[in-house]
């Protein structure tokens, strides 16, 4: 299991954050402009979006809209989650294609919070979970982090370390839950079983493996019962077992990308901002796979880009919220079949290499008026 952790972990540490985080109104013309810049047609590109349905993902697609010249096709299920069905329809749709897929994740700046929106249209523009599915997601896992963490003891007896495991963390068969990988928690005998050394009513008592002291070396173990071991459980030391539906884009799906990684979403200091990171990275490499794959898209111009939607809680004054685009990833096809895959580093360069104005937007209040001075058509019933 080590190899995987630190596998995941990696993944995890290798999307960088605030270095190359980007206003809406910036990252939007430079996209456009950066398709503009591989041959993509003005006029004829199909822009789609694979947001969450909240509505705090609004002002992204009044921007996709005005810079692209056309409301962008819905490639999105709740949560960010692409909908790969969706991918004959959008290519149907324009000659030149781009789909930007991202999860979201709300922050308050005056608290400092992620995983928090204030909404605007409820009575007391009260604050709520942002993104509500990532964040009720979460729940589960996080009730049962917080017992185990409240309920494995740490003491010192006669100068040896002592670990307290509640009995139902001992329960290795059950289905669901957060399981302990205890060979890296307690001794073991030589074919890796604990060995407790006392038994109480409720708990056993053993004494700490060598790998759980190595990760405690700064904690100060006290005499007598001790302390829980809270949040110095570390994400190394369990696993989560969960009966979740292995339907791609089905009711699970979003528990399915994230259960691999959920120990260090729930160690995390903002675990709805880490689920957030750690569903885009998955579906890009979901997505581009099926695209890839997707008959429709062959003989396309297509970009497709991934990334954090952070929407930062609207002030007073403003109808939107201040949403910054974290990129992650891209894959960049040309019509003769050609493609590459850009990593955050090149997509980062690539978009600042972009110039942040857009000569062909369009005004849409402009483009309204012309709308609303249009002559009536009467339909034929």
């Amino acid at each position: 299991m080590y190899g995987t952790t630190g596998l995941i972990s990696s993944l995890l540490g290798a999307y960088q954050m605030s270095e190359v985080s980007m206003r809406y109104s910036r990252f939007i013309p430079r996209f456009y402009n950066l398709a503009k810049s591989l041959g993509f047609e003005r006029g004829k590109i199909m822009p789609s979006r694979a947001f969450c349905s909240d509505e705090s993902q609004g002002y992204p697609i009044i921007l996709i809209a005005k810079h692209f010249g056309s409301f962008p096709f819905n490639h999105g299920l709740v949560g960010g989650v692409v909908a790969t069905d969706r991918h004959a329809p959008h290519a149907h749709h324009g000659k030149d294609l781009v789909i930007i897929q991202a999860s979201h994740v709300g922050y308050d700046p005056e608290n400092g919070r992620f995983g928090v929106y204030r909404r605007l249209q409820t009575e007391k523009t009260s604050e709520t979970s942002n993104c509500g599915k990532i964040c009720g997601a979460l729940d589960w896992y996080l009730h049962e982090y917080e017992f185990a963490s409240n309920n494995i003891f740490l003491y010192q007896e006669n100068g040896k370390h002592k670990v307290v495991v509640d009995n139902l963390m001992l329960h290795a068969d059950r289905n669901e839950g957060l399981l302990l990988k205890l060979d890296k928690i307690v001794k073991v005998d030589s074919q890796g079983h604990p060995i407790p050394e006392m038994s109480k009513s409720t708990a056993k008592v053993f004494s700490a493996s060598p790998t759980l002291v190595e990760y405690l070396e700064d904690y100060e173990w006290k005499q007598g019962r001790g302390e829980s071991i809270g949040d110095r459980l570390h994400p190394d030391l369990f696993f989560y077992k969960r009966e979740i539906s292995q339907h791609s884009e089905g009711r699970d799906h979003l528990e399915k990308n994230l259960i691999d990684v959920m120990p260090y979403i729930v160690t995390s200091e903002w675990p709805a901002l880490t689920a957030a990171q750690a569903n885009t990275q998955v579906e890009f490499d979901r997505a581009f796979r099926t695209i890839l794959q997707e008959p429709t898209y062959k003989n396309k111009k297509i970009l497709f880009i991934s990334g954090l939607n952070v929407d930062i809680s609207p002030q007073e004054g403003q109808v939107f919220p201040l949403t910054k685009f974290i990129p992650w990833a891209a894959y960049v096809q040309d019509e003769h079949g050609n493609h590459q895959t850009w990593e955050q580093a090149e997509l980062y360069e690539q978009l600042q290499a972009q110039a942040p104005e857009n000569p062909d937007q369009v005004d849409l209040e402009t483009a309204i008026e012309i709308m609303e001075s249009a002559k009536e058509i009467q339909l034929p019933f």
